[in-house]
């Protein structure tokens, strides 16, 4: 056990199993101002048709094949130039092995962002999350979360589990909640009240609905209001996608918005301090044609650059 808490006997380092994702450099751990691709190949086995959420990272990297780095809507830069990306590879983790597998996921984020570089981790089921914030939350401690989804993942059960995930990161105090919004909640539910319980822990949800009602752009520009010059977490769930979309997820939901939606969501967070980002639930047994892990590859692209942006817009105001 070391001085901050870790059980070094049961951590390990990250490997890669395939290719690097968009072909950025391999390295062992990140450097200063870089963006570090880290893979969280972790679910907890629990769900009784789709279990899957383990070989994510593969076919996200895999599928990466498919994606180009220039994006002219944010900025017409190649966003690996310079060095700026690295593959680190994935976490070993034991899927349903909570303990160790977190303590794995959490010092391995804690190690980027010790080296004041950016994680951008690749999951996994939902639950990765709350790994991910335990590790942030030791560097910022006003940090804030914006969770685009088409579920809360806040129940009011016991222990950790793909629906208590931002239950406990509450509990844990890793975020300001009141300053933290769940974005696109829709579907069907497993209990009454969930809505209501998430908004009784403090959260900021806006539901899927709500997107619809007001637009992308002024659901993105209340964020950023709120969330100005804060450290902020961007999580985003594949399920948020329409499933005719993105098919190979952990838990399809009808409804969800078009994909070009989707990405003015995202665009409209250009400018935000953006200082860790998790893509999450992508399910390759599930997928077809890989469809969702080339639009979690898209995702993550849109992710590096809105990075990149708050980067520069904190060296500006220095």
């Amino acid at each position: 056990m070391t001085s901050d808490g870790f059980d070094t006997t049961t951590t390990k380092q990250p490997r890669l199993r395939v290719g690097t994702f968009l072909q950025v450099p391999q390295a062992a751990q990140a450097k200063a101002g870089q963006i570090a691709i880290l893979g969280l190949p972790f679910d907890c086995g629990t769900n009784p048709t789709r279990i899957g959420s383990r070989q994510g990272p593969a076919a996200f990297r895999a599928m990466s094949s498919e994606i180009r780095p220039f994006y002219p809507p944010l900025a017409d830069i190649d966003p690996r130039a310079g060095n700026r990306v690295v593959d680190l590879g994935d976490v070993e983790v034991t899927s349903s092995d909570i303990v160790p597998s977190f303590q794995a996921m959490e010092r391995a984020v804690l190690d980027i962002i010790e080296a004041d570089a950016v994680p951008l981790c690749v999951g996994g089921d939902g639950t990765v999350t709350l790994a991910v914030l335990r590790a942030l939350a030791r560097q910022f401690p006003d940090l804030t979360l914006i969770h685009i989804d088409a579920h809360t993942d806040s129940y009011p059960w016991d222990g950790l589990n793909t629906g208590t995930t931002f239950a406990r990161a509450a509990e844990e105090k890793l975020i300001d909640v009141p300053r933290s919004f769940h974005i696109g909640a829709r579907g069907t539910l497993p209990i009454a009240g969930a809505y209501q319980h998430t908004r009784s822990l403090g959260f900021q949800l806006i539901t899927g609905e709500e997107v619809r009602q007001h637009g992308a752009a002024e659901i993105a520009a209340m964020v950023k209001r709120t969330l100005a010059g804060r450290p902020v977490h961007l999580s985003f769930d594949m399920d948020y996608f329409d499933p005719s979309a993105a098919p190979g997820v952990a838990t399809p939901t009808w409804g969800g918005p078009p994909v070009s939606e989707t990405f003015d969501l995202l665009h409209g967070l250009a400018g935000l301090d953006i200082v860790g980002v998790d893509i999450n639930t992508l399910s390759p047994p599930h997928d077809v044609a890989g469809m969702a892990a080339m639009l979690a590859g898209h995702v993550a692209v849109i992710a590096m650059h809105l990075v990149q942006l708050g980067q520069a817009r904190r060296s500006n105001q220095a």
